[in-house]
């Protein structure tokens, strides 16, 4: 995660948000006097909010797990994509 102080993303404001878009990598903006925050896309953002909806449900995480495992283990099954109109 890169970092930058408050005075200079506000000088770069633009530059960080297209940064953090293009790269996909958060910007950690520090201040002098108070609590950090982070920038990130509104990708990872949308992405973030997904995973934690579906991990909010014990039964439902502990399927994403085991399929999650299954993948890494060589136990996936490709299939095509279904197209309709």
């Amino acid at each position: 995660m890169q970092a930058v102080n408050y005075s200079t993303f506000r000088k770069r404001l633009s530059e960080s948000m297209d940064r953090v878009e293009r790269d996909h990598v958060p910007l950690l903006i520090t201040r002098q006097n108070g609590t950090p925050a982070v920038l990130i896309s509104l990708d990872e953002y949308n992405a973030f909010m997904e995973t934690t909806h579906l991990a909010s449900s014990a039964k439902n995480a502990e399927r994403l797990n085991r399929a999650i495992t299954e993948l890494e283990q060589g136990k996936g099954i490709e299939h095509d994509l279904i197209e309709t109109d």
